[in-house]
Order: C-alpha cells, then sequence, then structure tokens
C-alpha cells in the first residue's frame, strides 16, 4: 500500500523540519505538545481520543451555554405575570385622576361625586367580584416607584399591567418626565409588565386641541424612549375621561391583554358573526360594564355606547327582581352557571327607528353577557338559526373558561 508519508519519517534527521502537511488537520492547542510523530501518524485509537476529546469539548460549551440560559430564565421568573386575577397598577401625579378612576369603574361610584374625595396617602387597592375577580391599586404620587428604598418587588411582581394617567388639563411636561422614568424602569426590571397611558380629563376640550395634544404626548414619549435605548418598549395610548364611555372602553383593551382566553374568545366571535352576518359582538362583564372580547370587525364608539347603556339596563332590571344565583364566587363557571336553557336571560330592543338595526342580548351565566349589533343581513326572522349558533357559543364559552 502506499502511503503519503515515507518510510522514515519518524527517524530523527539532521535536516531542517519538513514544512506543515497541508493535509493535517488543527486541533486545539492541548495537542501541538505532542510530538511530530503523533501528529502525522494517524491510528484508530488515536482517532477515537479525537473525537472522544471533542465531544468533551462540545458537551462543555452546552452545558455552559443551558447554566447561562438558566440562570438569565431564574432572574426573570419572579417578574413574569402570573396566572391568576388581572391586577392593574394606577400611578400619576397629585390631582390627575387614579382615585376617580378606580372608584368609577370598580366601585361604581357616580362621576360627579368623585370631586369630593380626598387625597391618597398610601397604597389603596380595590376588589371586584364578577365573572373575573378583578383587582387594582393606586399609588400615591408621594411614593417614587424608582426610589431605592421602594419595595418594588411587592408591588410589580404580580401586576399585570401598570396605566399611567396624565392630567391634559394640568402642565403635563413633570407628568412626561415622571412617566419617562418609569417606563424606563419596568423595562428594565419588570418587562412583563404591561405600560399603559391614559390621556384623562378629555371632556370639555375642543377636537383639535385634544387630538393635537394626544399626538405631543405620545410624539414625545416614543423619543425620549428611543434615546434611552428603550424605542422597542411598547406603550399604548387611550384618551379618557370618567364622565363619557371612554374609560370603560380603555379600561376593556388594557384588561383584555390579561385574559389567555382572549384569542379562543375572538374566534367564537368571529365565527358567530359571519355565520349569523352580526354587525358587531361583544363580550360584556355585566357588572363592570367592561367588555372582554369583541370580534375582529371595526368598534364604533356609538356601538360601543348602545350596548354599555344597554348592560347597565339589564343589571338594573337584575337588581330590581334578582339575580339567578346569589351564592356563586364570581367566576366565569361554576355549579349555578350550569342551568337550564329556560333560565337563561335573553332580550331584542330596537336600536333606530328604522327597525333594521337592533340589539341581542343573552346572558352566558349570571356575570358575563352577550350583546350583539344586528344589521340589515340579520333580520328578525332569522331568529331561531340564531338562537341555536348563539346557544353553540354559549356552550363553547362555557367550556372555554371552565377550570
Amino acid at each position: 500500500m502506499r502511503t503519503l508519508f515515507s518510510e522514515n519519517i519518524l527517524s530523527p534527521s539532521p535536516t531542517p523540519a519538513p514544512q506543515p502537511n497541508p493535509f493535517e488537520l488543527l486541533f486545539p492547542s492541548s495537542l501541538s505538545n505532542a510530538s511530530s510523530a503523533d501528529s502525522t501518524q494517524s491510528s484508530p485509537r488515536q482517532n477515537e481520543w479525537l473525537t472522544q476529546h471533542l465531544q468533551n469539548q462540545q458537551r462543555a460549551e452546552s452545558e455552559t451555554s443551558n447554566q447561562a440560559n438558566h440562570a438569565a430564565n431564574g432572574q426573570r421568573a419572579p417578574y413574569a405575570r402570573r396566572k391568576g386575577n388581572p391586577k392593574l397598577l394606577f400611578m400619576g401625579l397629585r390631582r390627575s385622576g387614579k382615585s376617580s378612576i378606580q372608584k368609577v369603574v370598580f366601585q361604581k361610584l357616580s362621576p360627579a361625586d368623585t370631586l369630593f374625595l380626598e387625597h391618597t396617602t398610601r397604597i389603596e387597592t380595590a376588589t371586584m367580584q364578577s365573572f373575573i375577580t378583578f383587582e387594582s391599586a393606586e399609588l400615591p404620587h408621594h411614593l417614587s416607584a424608582t426610589a431605592p428604598d421602594f419595595d418594588h418587588h411587592a408591588v410589580f411582581s404580580n401586576t399585570g399591567a401598570a396605566i399611567w394617567v396624565l392630567d391634559v388639563q394640568d402642565e403635563y411636561l413633570t407628568s412626561i418626565t415622571e412617566m419617562i422614568h418609569t417606563a424606563v424602569f419596568l423595562a428594565e426590571n419588570y418587562p412583563r409588565v404591561n405600560f399603559e397611558v391614559f390621556i384623562h380629563k378629555t371632556d370639555g376640550l375642543s377636537e383639535e386641541y385634544k387630538y393635537e395634544t394626544f399626538r405631543e404626548v405620545r410624539q414625545r414619549v416614543q423619543d425620549e424612549l428611543s434615546d434611552l435605548g428603550h424605542g422597542d418598549r411598547s406603550v399604548s395610548y387611550f384618551q379618557t375621561s370618567i364622565f363619557d364611555h371612554s374609560i370603560f372602553e380603555a379600561m376593556s383593551k388594557v384588561v383584555q391583554k390579561l385574559l389567555p382566553q382572549l384569542p379562543a374568545m375572538e374566534a367564537l366571535l368571529n365565527k358567530l358573526c359571519s355565520t349569523c352576518r352580526i354587525q358587531k359582538a361583544y363580550l360584556f362583564d355585566s357588572v363592570s360594564k367592561i367588555y372582554v372580547a369583541t370580534d375582529a370587525s371595526p368598534t364604533f364608539l356609538k356601538d360601543y355606547e348602545v350596548c354599555s347603556d344597554y348592560v347597565d339596563v339589564i343589571v338594573d332590571i337584575k337588581q330590581i327582581y334578582g339575580w339567578h344565583s346569589q351564592e356563586g364566587d364570581g367566576k366565569a363557571v361554576s355549579e349555578s352557571s350550569n342551568q337550564d336553557d329556560g333560565d337563561i336571560g335573553e332580550s331584542m330592543v330596537t336600536y333606530d327607528r328604522s327597525g333594521d338595526t337592533y340589539i341581542y342580548a343573552r346572558e352566558i351565566n349570571d356575570y358575563l353577557s352577550l350583546i350583539c349589533v344586528m344589521g340589515k343581513g340579520s333580520s328578525t326572522d332569522k331568529r331561531v338559526l340564531i338562537d341555536y349558533n348563539v346557544g353553540i357559543l354559549h356552550d363553547a364559552l362555557l367550556q372555554v373558561f371552565k377550570v
């Protein structure tokens, strides 16, 4: 057999060292100390040793990478959003409207009565037992969330969304500065907490000034975050007021981001709307007037206002004549929710004078209601088809929230 090397390659020679072999593979430095014979003559045992050595190195690098990933995940684990009830944290400067929003939405206080609320001096919490147990907390203005002596983990570890309330009728440049510091702190330490901005107290302002201020605040915040290296931080902006339905619509969109069942509910509503030619469908939390899901069609404020007022009428009537069961625990599905079809509340009301558009309401359980805006393509003559499909949706929603 002919080889690439001469027979006396292993014998000592006074001649200069031979030129490097172009066919020789380069291995790590631990192999460079071997003799020229070991480096040029290959054997099955040597090949096995080299293979074993490379495999050990690859295994060591893989273990090091896994340990780094586990360490990184271990650092992020306490900040991950926990499963359970949606928790909202209201933040902002003094007299920005944090207490008013919390009282109106979660405690059903009249907006006119919020003028007599006292200043918040400590962290106040509120809980509303409904289809979902909503939890909210308010951070006083004198407690800075970025202060080193503040117990950040106790406040932000299980918070789903941090809502910064900005008073648009006041000098808001100082509020924007504090807001940016808070947003950067959350992005660096609690990245899974959603950051929302309520541009509040927009009632009584002209449309031109309202939208110009909204654009200015959003542009300024985005520019500042980009300059600080957090341009990819997702921030949502809403124009709100407690004297109209805008605060409930904004709270609905904030809560929807915290519900893991949202994609399933939206898919069911989209299928229902396409099958029955429904113009718009909402799943309302009857107590808070927050809609937890809607279909993919555009949302018009007029439709939402009418549906929200209709939910108020339903709640008022049920308070007069009684709820189906008072022992319910407020969850979406319970033993009291599995009722016969005869116990399910259902109603219709005409939307406009022409009679072509009307509202269809169907009770899913004691706290969740389906409110649909029916257009011209879905007349009352197709009531049987609509009832049948809504019944299927009713059973599917109970299965989605079954625990």
